[in-house]
């Protein structure tokens, strides 16, 4: 019986994650680039040219292949857990509140972005040092979420209006 592990193992013997997949991935943005732009033209045969050129150059060195096992993994994680706030978002805060919070979730995303990025270059060795991050991690990471929950808060306020406190206090004095 063959398993999917055992498919997975045969391809990355095979090379397939580490030159298939990045060049069909840098080709499929170089090729859409060119088309989306026209930027050489509109010669699809001339963006397909350019897009394996583009490709294979880019495997050469290793550094492609280095960059993308440390970013991949790091980016997948980063994508779950913004998954995750626009699901408890999605459930927890009303529609009309909903704008707002997109903007916090936008800025959870870019702190996300750069700590993804920030530790694919230094595994990749194009940051040195890298103990900054480690040693200030959890303060960025705190401030960050008590500003985040600051914006909330006013968001919230400013946005509600006192118009089911004036309804209840009618219905009292009635």
């Amino acid at each position: 019986m063959v398993t999917i592990v055992d498919i997975l193992n045969q391809w990355e013997s095979l090379g397939v994650f580490d030159y298939v997949l990045p060049f069909l991935l840098i080709f499929t943005i170089v090729f859409g680039i060119l088309e989306a732009t026209n930027l050489v033209g509109k010669n699809k045969g001339v963006h397909v040219i350019i897009g394996l050129v583009v490709g294979l150059l880019a495997l050469r060195m290793g550094l492609v292949q280095t960059f993308f096992i440390e970013i991949f993994p790091r980016l997948g994680v980063g994508l779950a857990v913004i998954l995750a706030l626009l699901i408890i978002t999605g459930l927890f805060i009303p529609e009309g509140q909903a704008k707002y919070w997109m903007w916090g979730i936008a800025a959870v995303a870019v702190i996300i972005w750069i700590i993804v990025m920030v530790g694919t270059f230094q595994n990749v060795g194009w940051m040195g040092g890298g103990a900054f991050f480690e040693d200030y991690a959890g303060m960025i990471i705190g401030a960050v979420l008590l500003i985040g929950v600051i914006i909330a808060v006013v968001a919230s306020k400013a946005g509600g209006t006192s118009e089911g406190t004036f309804k209840l206090h009618k219905h009292m004095a009635d």
